[in-house]
């Protein structure tokens, strides 16, 4: 901010330069007119003295005229060079009092109309904050200074959830809805904050929220999860059971929340047997496309090589086309053999469905650093079409290279 107000005190030299300038000529002026003024009272002395010496018969007539002569080239010697008077329509009080307000007023519409507090935390953010402390702080000065920014809002309100505030975070995102539009993201967290803000309490305003999410948007990954919660805390166990595999399946395969959702998933499913019941699928996750069955085993020869904890990916890919996986399950080696399925619902990207593929090609891969596009060992599958409803079979028995 140095360099702004040297330049904003440099313009204001300037102005009060304008200002000032005249009334110093003008003072130079003034100068001048006095000391004509006093030569023509000299020179007026000067010829009345003359008169009286004439009176007194001192002075013939052509002697007067000579010294009323003499005092004339005197009085115009001393007044040569003068510049011709100027008169002030504006006074000298006015340009002083100009002087005066002129840097008030400006400071005063700047502070007012200005923009220095965007500008000092432009600065500010340009250096990374040294805690979540600071942070908050600049993002609050943000809102304050930008209040119709949908996206200083959205961060502030996530930052307040990260500190435990969820009812400062709630107020945050509804303010956001209100600039931003009703975005299923934005109802989602929205929710989100509100339940946690009544101590996990189920509300009306909380289920017309993620309702409205999950119409608009079916894979809102924060509606998923909050609803599972809710059907989990009331006993609905197969309703968590359905909403948890819907988010499981919009997760990356290396989301660090996939082990805990995958741990609450088989609680609740536990907890519906043991009520009598019989798990069912979640009915959005067996899409009508392409549905492949395969069951993954390991090798006798590298059984000694792993350990259980080690990651294993399922996952099918084009045979014509891109490496990138398709369609993902992530399993461990302890769970092996594992029989897993492969649908459209599975998809990485939903433009590249297994069933928009004629052929593709079923890989397992055991990676101990949880990275589904390397590993230690790996098992491939002969193409096949993508159709294919029976089980296939594939061993992981090779170093993956």
């Amino acid at each position: 901010m140095i360099d702004f107000w040297l330049a904003a005190g440099l313009l204001l030299l300037v102005a009060l330069g304008f200002l000032l300038i005249p009334l110093l000529r003008g003072r130079r002026a003034q100068r001048e007119e006095d000391r004509t003024a006093l030569n023509v009272a000299l020179y007026q002395e000067r010829v009345a003295e003359l008169h009286a010496q004439q009176a007194e018969g001192v002075l013939s007539a052509a002697q007067m005229d000579t010294g009323r002569a003499e005092a004339a080239r005197e009085l115009l010697a001393d007044t040569e060079g003068a510049s011709a008077e100027r008169v002030s329509r504006l006074g000298t009080p006015l340009p002083l009092l100009a002087a005066v307000l002129v840097p008030l007023v400006a400071l005063g519409l700047y502070l007012h109309f200005g923009a220095s507090d965007k500008v000092e935390l432009t600065r500010e953010f340009a250096q990374p904050p040294t805690s979540l402390a600071q942070m908050t702080d600049r993002l609050e000065r943000a809102v304050k200074a930008q209040p119709d920014s949908a996206e200083s809002l959205y961060f502030l309100a996530r930052t307040y959830m990260s500190q435990d505030r969820p009812a400062d975070a709630a107020n945050m995102f509804e303010r956001a809805v209100a600039l931003a539009g009703r975005q299923p993201e934005l109802l989602g967290q929205w929710a989100q904050a509100l339940y946690f803000a009544d101590n996990k309490a189920w509300t009306p305003q909380i289920q017309a929220l993620a309702d409205e999410a999950l119409k608009t948007d079916p894979k809102e990954v924060t509606s998923l999860g909050l609803k599972g919660i809710n059907a989990f805390e009331s006993q609905h166990f197969q309703d968590a059971v359905d909403y948890w595999k819907r988010l499981l399946a919009v997760l990356p395969p290396n989301d660090p929340s996939r082990p805990a959702l995958e741990g609450g998933i088989a609680r609740a499913a536990e907890k519906v047997v043991q009520s009598g019941g019989q798990v069912q699928d979640a009915t959005l996750i067996a899409a009508p496309g392409a549905h492949l069955k395969v069951r993954v085993t390991l090798s006798d020869d590298l059984k000694a090589k792993v350990q259980p904890g080690d990651t294993v990916f399922v996952f099918a890919r084009a045979v014509s086309g891109p490496p990138a996986p398709l369609a993902v399950k992530r399993v461990t080696v302890a769970d092996l053999p594992v029989e897993v399925e492969l649908t459209d619902a599975d998809a990485m990207m939903p433009q590249l469905k297994l069933s928009n593929l004629p052929e593709v090609q079923l890989v397992a891969r055991v990676s101990r650093a949880g990275q589904p596009t390397s590993g230690e060992w790996i098992g491939r599958s002969q193409p096949l079409p993508s159709n294919v409803t029976a089980r296939q079979a594939l061993t992981i028995d090779s170093p993956d290279q």
